[in-house]
């Protein structure tokens, strides 16, 4: 009979795939080592691989450059990375290797495009798409940043006073774009995203506050929807709803020249991940050319705003199996030496899958179980509702070590779990490996930040620093004195 983890992955997916192998039994993803990195650095951890973002981008770049040719279609492509994906610094050092551009959200992003500007990292001939709802301090700083000379800025509007705002603090010409408030699909609580304006509205809108305003310039009509690209009737549907918006404006404004989809394509959440990339943006590229030449308008630049596809499938965490709770005749709870809220929110919070595989012991029988967290909240899991169907694992064997990993958690599980903040229940932010290759392609480890200690934590909380500093010491060593103890259940 065939019980081994491994018979059952062979019988369900095709494996090995790209970025997942199998050496002696043991899981390798993009040809790392995973238990050589667990042996290295320990568990929990958190991990970024830097080569996949550089190989996102460019697999995207070769998709608009292919259709663009198929359909010799006149415009050019942008590809923008939406920062609030991953802010970080080494995030941005490898997504900008690739010729791409910046989209922001809000104003502390624009201080970011200043520390990259000062760096050299980008200039004023990279493009700044700020989208977001503008109010004050983010309005001063994108502001500062055109009268400071960056004249590819767009300013994309949110709502019918922000033109208003900017006429008032920037000094010179600047360029504008307008978001569409798109309609939701009907499942939604409600009809129209609370983002942009209203598709009847923008044209008149156009005419009333812009057109006769000589300091700006309307480049860019945006459009995104919130489910993303999707090859269904609502997308294709809201698209030719846009174009058909775009070509009116087109001729009330010649300037405009450039039609900004948004993000949305999505990342592999599971071993029978189907999507046709390629497909989609020559669907994408073939439709807009095709609503042009009908009404007789040039084609526009297209901008995109890839955050989750760019950082998100760069990125993993591993867990160690502590102990298994048989709570009653059919749930096996195995249990993480860390938290899902803490360290995936996205799992509990909106029930988002990842892929998750054991990294050791796949040559073991399989069983069914279920995955809880260290905190004592009962949202605090991981089961078949964000799996797609049940989990499996190898037997839990209490001699011999399980280690389970979550992969493609690159994109928003940082900020949302509050990244050197405070943590639920004070469950400690895991340690955290940047992953990369030099130019003969060999790994390079390096690591970003330690896990969280108890120090940390209670001085951000205002415990005072002297007293935390005593019981931190007495605490590392009850904690090396308990290590030291082979405890047994």
């Amino acid at each position: 009979m065939k019980t081994k983890y491994f018979d059952l992955v062979d019988q369900t997916f095709d494996f090995p795939q790209e970025e997942f192998t199998l050496n002696r039994n043991e899981l390798n993803f993009h040809g790392i080592d995973l238990m050589a990195l667990i042996e290295q650095y320990g568990a929990p951890l958190k991990f970024t691989y830097l080569p996949k973002i550089s190989d996102n981008i460019k697999r995207a770049q070769g998709w608009f450059r292919d259709a663009i040719t198929e359909h010799n279609y006149a415009g050019n492509y942008n590809y923008c990375y939406c920062t609030k994906s991953s802010h970080f610094k080494h995030v941005l050092d490898e997504a900008l290797k690739n010729d791409i551009h910046i989209e922001t959200s809000s104003a502390f992003d624009v201080d970011i495009v200043e520390n990259l500007k000062a760096q050299g990292k980008i200039t004023n001939n990279t493009y700044v798409i700020s989208n977001g709802f503008k109010r004050n301090q983010y309005v001063q700083n994108l502001a500062r940043l055109i009268n400071n000379g960056h004249k590819n800025c767009i300013v994309v509007l949110d709502n019918y006073e922000e033109i208003n705002l900017f006429d008032q603090l920037i000094e010179d010409n600047y360029n504008v774009g307008i978001r569409i408030a798109s309609e939701e699909e009907p499942k939604f609580e409600f009809y129209t995203s609370r983002l942009g304006i209203g598709y009847k509205n923008i044209v008149s809108f156009y005419n009333r506050e812009i057109k006769n305003n000589p300091k700006v310039t309307l480049k860019m009509l945006h459009f995104f929807i919130n489910t993303g690209i999707r090859d269904n009737a609502y997308y294709w549907n809201e698209l030719l709803k846009c174009m058909k918006v775009y070509v009116k404006l087109k001729k009330e404004c010649p300037a405009l020249d450039s039609l900004n989809i948004g993000g949305g394509f999505p990342i592999k959440n599971s071993l029978a991940y189907d999507y046709d990339y390629a497909y989609m943006v020559n669907e994408i590229i073939r439709q807009i050319k095709q609503i042009c030449d009908e009404y007789k308008v040039p084609v526009p630049h297209i901008f995109t705003e890839f955050g989750s596809f760019t950082v998100g499938e760069s990125g993993g965490a591993i867990y160690e199996v502590l102990y298994q709770k048989q709570q009653n005749d059919r749930e096996k709870w195995n249990m993480i030496n860390s938290s899902f809220i803490t360290t995936l929110p996205d799992s509990w919070a909106i029930n988002k899958r990842f892929i998750m595989l054991p990294i050791n012991r796949w040559d073991k029988e399989y069983e069914r179980v279920l995955l809880g967290g260290l905190t004592c909240d009962s949202d605090d899991y991981y089961n078949s509702e964000q799996h797609m169907n049940a989990i499996y694992l190898p037997r839990y064997n209490k001699d011999k070590p399980l280690y389970i990993g979550f992969f493609n958690t690159g994109a928003y599980q940082e900020t949302i779990g509050g990244f050197g903040g405070l943590q639920h229940c004070l469950i400690p932010t895991p340690k955290h490996i940047l992953i990369n290759r030099d130019v003969q392609g060999k790994l390079i480890t390096s690591v970003f930040a330690e896990q969280q200690t108890s120090e940390q934590l209670l001085t951000i909380l205002g415990y005072d620093y002297g007293v935390n500093t005593a019981c931190a010491k007495e605490n590392r060593a009850a904690n090396e004195h308990i290590e030291s103890i082979n405890v047994s259940y």
